[in-house]
């Protein structure tokens, strides 16, 4: 488990706030009944798509636990809705945030599904969800899971974060290996690469370093290995990631890993 002492929301003292979106009324009352035992405060449970968006911006909650296939409003849209009435990752300037993640005022989203590679997991993400979780998840692993990403970090295996991208990513034009144009205004039930940024998507905006460093995060790395392989400490590392994903206009690791495929940075196999 990674992040600072306090989490990226409040006092190590207050309890994480939570939303849960699913269809199926005992799948929210079983995850309630588990996060309540945790000490983790269920603030909201909605089951449809727009519910969830409402119960989002009315209780302005940590973590949202999302299922993908819901009514009128499916989990994909709602994530990108969530992610667009957030505050942007970065300022306007480009310039990295003093701490690291700077997503004190964004709710994270884990999506919940039933099968881990499927193509909605993976518009999921692109949308800006920080991460998935099965729905047969155990109680501690969900516990953790909304404990990690409540301090800014994505909740990602990088043995399947890697197999959707690999298996589902638009495969880059040779023309332009390093750069993704910024995304079009959104139209209902299409996939986003991830919320634009400051600087758009163009690698050239990184350093070499931050290059280097944006290819070992997308082929799945943690911050400790990536440290030990570069020869740099991890807070280095960790201010690298910071910088990458405020130049970029990205929320978290997960897109990190998505743009260094989409982009051709990192092609599947290597």
């Amino acid at each position: 488990m990674t992040g600072g002492p306090g989490g990226a929301y409040g006092g190590a003292t207050r309890a994480a706030t939570v939303v849960i979106a699913d269809d199926q009324a005992l799948v929210r009352g079983g995850f309630r009944l588990i996060l309540k035992a945790a000490g983790i405060d269920v603030v909201a449970e909605a089951a449809d798509g727009e519910q969830a968006v409402a119960a989002v911006l009315q209780h302005q909650p940590d973590v949202v636990l999302m299922d993908i296939r819901m009514p009128k409003v499916d989990g994909i849209e709602a994530t990108r809705r969530i992610v667009s009435a957030a505050p942007p990752p970065a300022d306007p300037a480009g310039e990295a945030p003093s701490h690291p993640s700077n997503a004190d005022a964004q709710p994270r989203i884990i999506i919940l599904t039933t099968f881990d590679l499927d193509e909605y997991v993976y518009q999921a993400l692109t949308a800006g969800a920080s991460g998935f979780l099965l729905k047969d998840v155990t109680p501690e692993h969900l516990v953790a899971a909304i404990q990690l990403v409540r301090t800014g970090d994505a909740l990602l295996d990088p043995s399947i974060t890697r197999r959707l991208v690999e298996r589902f990513a638009p495969v880059p034009r040779a023309a332009q290996p390093l750069r993704v144009l910024p995304a079009p205004p959104a139209s209902p039930g299409a996939a986003l690469p991830g919320p634009a940024g400051p600087a758009g998507r163009d690698l050239s905006v990184l350093t070499p370093r931050e290059l280097e460093v944006l290819g070992l995060v997308a082929r799945g790395m943690s911050t400790a290995e990536i440290a030990g392989s570069l020869f740099l400490s991890e807070a280095t590392v960790k201010t690298h990631v910071a910088r990458i994903l405020t130049k970029l206009g990205l929320r978290d690791r997960v897109q990190a890993v998505v743009l260094a495929y989409e982009c051709g940075l990192v092609s599947p196999g290597t």
